[in-house]
């Protein structure tokens, strides 16, 4: 999963990033679109054009209501957003809801509902989410993976990068959600990112 981030896109055009982080079946198998202070339109804007340019499902991070206006494939909440037990009567059948899941606390909380994945983290330290918790290194992303339902996919985010994912998927993970690896620093191109990303996992 490659998640939007319009700090460290500098500019570029994210529809045409995003479209080169998934092109060839290679790379991203899932976008998240994450805006955290743009307005709900711009949002609603970006997620509807990434529906339109993509082969891989697009979702919308907090916001149900802009991802189903987008035509969105889901939507991805933390554990402030309202109860996945409240929303899944609201959405089509299909439509995917992951939730963010940080510590033994949230996941007693998150057992009981009804989410598609887990989104366990940060894995290691991060500077792209500003209240991430203490990193949980491997260890503790598979004790925390241990926990989800049975049959629900855990993914593994925060500080994820291509030396360091292998380690993720060992400790019990499904995949990996990543926004520095593929954006960040000396990753110019989002595609070539991304074909190493899922090349560590494999």
């Amino acid at each position: 999963m490659v998640i939007t981030d319009s700090g460290l896109l500098k500019g570029r055009d994210p529809v045409e990033m995003c479209r080169r982080a998934a092109a060839g079946g290679e790379g991203a198998t899932i976008i998240q679109v994450r805006l955290k202070d743009a307005p709900p339109r711009e949002v609603l804007a970006l997620a509807r054009a990434l529906v339109g340019a993509l082969a891989v499902p697009v979702i919308v991070n907090d916001r149900v209501d802009v991802a189903l206006a987008a035509g969105a494939a889901g939507a991805h909440l933390g554990q402030e957003d309202p109860p996945l037990d409240r929303l899944r009567p609201h959405v089509p059948p299909g439509f995917l809801l992951g939730l963010s899941v940080g510590s033994p606390a949230e996941a007693e909380r998150g057992r009981a509902w009804p989410a598609d994945y887990w989104s366990v983290g940060p894995c290691f330290a991060t500077a792209n989410k500003s209240d991430a918790g203490a990193p949980l290194g491997a260890e503790g992303f598979r004790r925390l993976a241990q926990l989800a339902p049975a049959g629900t996919p855990v993914i593994g985010i925060g500080g994820v990068t291509v030396a360091n994912a292998a380690a993720v998927v060992r400790a019990g993970a499904a995949g990996v959600a990543v926004i520095g690896a593929v954006w960040g620093g000396g990753a110019t191109d989002p595609g070539a990112a991304a074909r190493a990303l899922r090349a560590a996992i494999a």
